[in-house]
């Protein structure tokens, strides 16, 4: 089987593509959002093909994965075939939505032919799905292994232009944080974020490593912090539980389901998020044995096996 998805979200994707078809994941020569091609920093197998737009009118495509709106239209000029009516397609909706709770209406809320496949089911609860029929498959994670030490008495923040998102992904609440603990912030364009901030720089180093860099720093450092506000269950989160790190998020969206009881610290009151990071600070054995329960919890829940499995079954059925 031929299945046609864009390469948007390299991490989701790395899991996505471990299955058992062919992926033919579009390319341009300039590698713009539209045409990334085959991730640089993550390890894709061999059954992910490079294919140009005009490859593409003439390739057998047996499933459309579509991610954002434009892919609909994107889909039909280049393969000549309409997603959802010439070929089978599902449409993956990585992100909570924007807006009121009463304007939060899904793109294809009125389509009945391509399935809304949610990654968490607080996305499919806030959005308006209409008439589209939905799924929930959630995240799964590539184990990177129990890799944390916990040897830093820093925090990890994991978050991508942390300066543009601003109070979407909580940057607001990084000198906060960082009154609490040394912050090691890690993703792509945290240079200045210090100095942006005004966080003295020994408080918040930024850390833009590659992907395989990323872990075992990651690890390093004594406890995960999660300071999101409004995005979708974040694949940092999980990733840092996989590492068997304690975590200290704030009590939204997805997260409450995603850290159990004993696996961290869930909350939205600032003094409870203050004595957890102090907390495992100072007692790094109390922030191991929370590190092997959330490590425990991720691994019950959101593993690759899982996630596949899913997927599978899906795919059978829109295909079929």
């Amino acid at each position: 089987m031929n299945v046609l998805v864009w390469h948007v979200h390299g991490s989701w994707l790395t899991s996505f593509v471990q299955g058992p078809y062919t992926f033919l994941v579009p390319v341009l020569p300039d590698r713009g959002p539209d045409g990334l091609g085959r991730a640089r920093t993550w390890q894709w197998p061999g059954s992910v093909r490079e294919v140009s737009p005009a490859g593409l009118r003439d390739a057998d495509i047996d499933l459309m994965v579509l991610q954002r709106p434009h892919e609909l239209e994107l889909a039909h000029e280049w393969t000549g075939r309409r997603p959802g009516v010439d070929v089978p397609a599902v449409y993956v909706e990585h992100n909570a939505p924007h807006g009121t709770a009463d304007g939060t209406r899904h793109p294809l809320a009125d389509r009945t032919d391509i399935p809304v496949v949610h990654v968490t089911h607080f996305n499919r609860l806030m959005w308006d799905n209409g008439r589209a029929p939905t799924e929930v498959i959630e995240h799964g994670i590539i184990d990177p292994g129990h890799l944390w030490t916990g040897e830093e008495t820093s925090a990890a923040v994991v978050v991508n232009e942390p300066v543009r998102r601003g109070r979407t992904t909580g940057t607001d609440l990084l000198p906060l944080f960082a009154r609490w603990a040394p912050l090691d912030a890690f993703g792509m364009r945290t240079e200045g974020l210090a100095d942006h901030l005004g966080i003295p720089p020994d408080r918040c180093r930024s850390r833009d490593l590659s992907q395989g860099e990323l872990h075992p720093a990651m690890a390093r450092c004594r406890l995960y912090v999660h300071p999101i506000r409004w995005t979708s269950l974040g694949l940092s989160l999980l990733e840092a539980m996989f590492l068997g790190m304690p975590v200290v998020a704030l009590d939204t969206t997805e997260v409450r389901e995603a850290v159990p009881e004993g696996a961290g610290v869930v909350s939205n009151r600032f003094d409870v998020l203050e004595d957890a990071v102090r907390g495992f600070l100072a007692d790094p054995a109390h922030a191991r044995l929370t590190g092997e329960a959330a490590r425990a919890a991720a691994q019950a829940r959101y593993g690759e096996r899982r996630f596949r499995d899913d997927w599978e079954r899906l795919i059978k059925e829109v295909t079929r």
